[in-house]
């Protein structure tokens, strides 16, 4: 890995767990749902835009329609939507740290109902990270969080899990931003209907709502998965996952920074728990140099 892999690498991790803190303060002055379907709605036609100047093309393949549906409405509207309405009673911290789980799950799903082999340094990190959610759980319990935001919490990182699971094969076929571009605008078209049934249109504007909502439409939507793309060009996908062990780290460090966010003894456990236990799994999954040179 060259040192321009671990500089995107590290702004991939930085701009994904930055979405959490932006949102919490979205929420705080706007319909958590409709600002969601907003944001997708002007991140997939920016996309959009730029894959047609790019030459991308609006015809799909059967693979890349089933990817674009079930990412557009698992990852965007369900995993999304349901921690955008989360964050109007969850920290931003407790929820980067829940959401960090998914590649502890996807791990463990893969090992207990796909029976994929899961090397040591693997198990141990797998155990090891959901430990140290179980800590912070129990932790945020006694301290009084509120228990139907923690729960879509949950559920989101669950959606989250299932799309990810369902698409470990699937690939763009060159036509990646624009596969992405329409996955946000079916996300939006999810979320428009329990948007405007479910919520009051009741927005209260400030300059620091705009440019939260600037900053998580450009950066977490667009740039990021920008960034991530490139990467995964560069070092693969293996490789490319490996920088999920920051975002425990960073989603706490960023909400503490910005939202003045508290954490105590055994959130700062956890995380680091959780952190190097998602680090051990990654690199389980990396081949061995020797072997990689046979």
């Amino acid at each position: 890995m060259d040192i321009r892999a671990i500089f995107m690498g590290l702004a991939f991790a930085v701009m994904w767990s930055s979405a959490f803190t932006s949102a919490r303060i979205i929420v705080a002055s706007a319909p958590p749902m409709s600002a969601l379907a907003l944001r997708f709605l002007l991140s997939g036609l920016i996309a959009v835009a730029l894959a047609r100047w790019l030459g991308q093309s609006w015809t799909l393949t059967r693979s890349q329609w089933r990817a674009t549906l079930v990412f557009g409405v698992c990852q965007n509207a369900l995993y999304l939507g349901l921690y955008f309405v989360a964050m109007q009673t969850v920290q931003a911290s407790l929820a980067a740290i829940i959401a960090s789980a998914m590649p502890l799950l996807v791990a463990l799903a893969g090992w207990v109902i796909f029976g994929e082999r899961v090397r040591a340094l693997g198990v141990a990190g797998l155990f090891a990270g959901l430990a140290g959610v179980a800590l912070i759980m129990g932790a945020r319990l006694q301290g009084g969080v509120d228990l139907f935001g923690l729960g879509l919490c949950i559920v989101g990182v669950l959606s989250l899990t299932v799309a990810t699971l369902a698409l470990r094969n699937a690939t763009s076929g060159g036509n990646f931003l624009m596969v992405v571009g329409l996955q946000m605008l079916v996300g939006s078209a999810a979320l428009w209907g329990p948007a405007l049934l479910f919520e009051t249109q009741v927005f209260q504007p400030s300059w620091t709502l705009l440019w939260a909502f600037a900053y998580t439409t450009l950066v977490p939507g667009l740039a990021a998965t920008f960034v991530w793309f490139l990467l995964v060009d560069r070092i693969g996908t293996v490789k490319a996952a490996t920088f999920h062990f920051l975002n425990p780290f960073l989603g706490v460090l960023i909400a503490a920074l910005i939202l003045g966010e508290g954490l105590g003894p055994l959130d700062i456990l956890g995380v680091v728990i959780i952190t190097g236990g998602i680090l051990a799994v990654q690199l389980s999954k990396q081949t061995p140099r020797g072997r990689e040179d046979a």
